[in-house]
């Protein structure tokens, strides 16, 4: 059992010396962190920011510059990846911006705001119906197309920040929840899935997609019915009280529903978070049962006789952009690869730098706009070399970010899809054959 189990819940909202101490300071992870690729300053790398969290720990002050650096820093683990060491960045990062929160007493604004989203707004399906109506108004009236024609947003600085807006789907999938969708066929597996927060509006069909895809190969999907927002974006912000709460949730709300050969989510920003849920909750042995069934969508798939015999040609030219919280946070690569390579028609096209991050990282495109834009400007340059017609993905994040990178810098016309929607497409092409 990990040595980790040991510790208190509290004991996780500060970095640990130990996870401190596994930084040699070698510099390896420079060259792959998108802030100091950028930037080219130390205090912005992840050895600078370790060493900042170690005078912390030693007794120096919290300061606004230490707050700043840390908040800076996109979270993506790919210094994870490149380190030598196994230095667990993702959680000093997690854990010393809890010990900021902590510490720290923000404007009464800034305040209001935080508790209205993440105490309020997220874990609410009523809140998040009547915001995603107000959005789906927003689109359909015509005035979201008027203010881009415009340029209104520009005229408030908001111009970026709208671009990253996410779109409505109606109906929300909501309506889905606490539903059993049986499986096409001999029922080879039971699973439960994660349908998430903001995905339910905003990603209504890829969960469609994802239920339908586990169909087709042999799942019993249950989607169970007290489930809620998995915690990651408050994890990432440092509001881990709110957390573990929303991670207690959604235990329970998983294991009322029965036993399930995998629980599965199509969001790898969310994934980390659900597969870390021993780190929020290390005393309760349901934490530990419920992150050693945890699957990514494309991980699960690709661990099963993928069903190829009802796939249908998909004659795209695709690319991939690897999602950090799915490739160095969970440490899946082939995986989306491997059904990618199996879909019919589908010519592939290795992207460069395909695993540095796109720029998304949670609200980090909100919060720090003008520095994921610079980063995505990058990621779009790389994209464009492949000449691909689709960008597939893993993470609903970063679909919002890089459908807002083919209208600034792409040729306008490339489609961003989850891997599991492509899957889709195939079998539904399959269908009409």
């Amino acid at each position: 059992m990990d040595v980790y189990t040991a510790l208190s819940e509290a004991d996780f909202d500060k970095p640990q010396q130990a996870d401190l101490d596994r930084c040699v300071h070698c510099g390896l992870c420079l060259n792959a962190c998108p802030t100091y690729r950028e930037l080219g300053v130390e205090m912005d790398s992840p050895r600078g920011r370790i060493y900042q969290m170690s005078q912390v720990a030693a007794g120096a002050p919290i300061t606004d510059s230490y707050r700043e650096h840390i908040d800076l820093c996109l979270a993506c683990r790919g210094c994870e990846s490149a380190c030598p060491s196994g230095v667990q960045y993702g959680r000093l990062v997690e854990a010393a911006r809890a010990e900021i929160e902590t510490n720290t007493t923000r404007p009464w604004h800034e305040r209001a705001l935080r508790n209205l989203v993440f105490r309020k707004l997220l874990p609410s399906q009523r809140l998040l119906t009547g915001a995603g109506t107000a959005l789906w108004l927003y689109q359909v009236t015509g005035l979201q197309k008027l203010v881009r024609l415009t340029g209104l947003a520009n005229l408030f600085g908001m111009g970026d920040r709208e671009a990253l807006a996410p779109g409505a789907e109606i109906p929300f999938f909501f309506r889905e929840i606490g539903k059993t969708f049986p499986a096409e066929g001999e029922r080879r597996y039971r699973v439960a899935f994660m349908a998430g927060c903001i995905a339910n509006i905003s990603f209504a069909r890829l969960n469609e997609a994802t239920v339908r895809v586990l169909q087709k190969n042999g799942c019993e999907v249950v989607v169970p019915a007290a489930q809620t927002c998995c915690g990651a974006l408050h994890v990432h912000a440092g509001i881990r009280d709110q957390a573990r709460i929303l991670a207690k949730k959604n235990i329970d709300a998983v294991f009322a529903a029965g036993d399930f050969d995998a629980i599965i989510t199509n969001a790898a920003g969310c994934g980390s978070t659900l597969k870390e849920y021993h780190d929020l909750l290390p005393q309760d042995p349901m934490a530990h049962k419920f992150c050693g069934l945890m699957k990514d969508v494309t991980e699960f798939l690709s661990s099963i006789e993928l069903n190829t015999a009802q796939m249908g040609p998909v004659n795209v030219t695709a690319t991939y952009q690897d999602s950090c919280h799915l490739a160095h946070g969970q440490k899946i690569r082939k995986s989306p690869r491997q059904l990618l390579a199996a879909v019919p028609g589908l010519k592939f096209r290795e992207m460069p730098l395909a695993d540095i991050c796109c720029g998304s990282a949670g609200i980090y495109n909100v919060l720090h706009t003008g520095m994921s834009m610079n980063i995505l400007e990058k990621k779009m340059s790389n994209v464009n070399l492949t000449k691909a017609d689709v960008i597939a993905t893993a993470n609903p994040g970063c679909m919002l970010q890089l459908e807002a990178g083919v209208r600034k810098w792409g040729k306008g016309t490339e489609r961003v899809m989850h891997v599991v929607e492509i899957l889709d497409e195939a079998y539904r092409t399959g269908a009409k054959q």
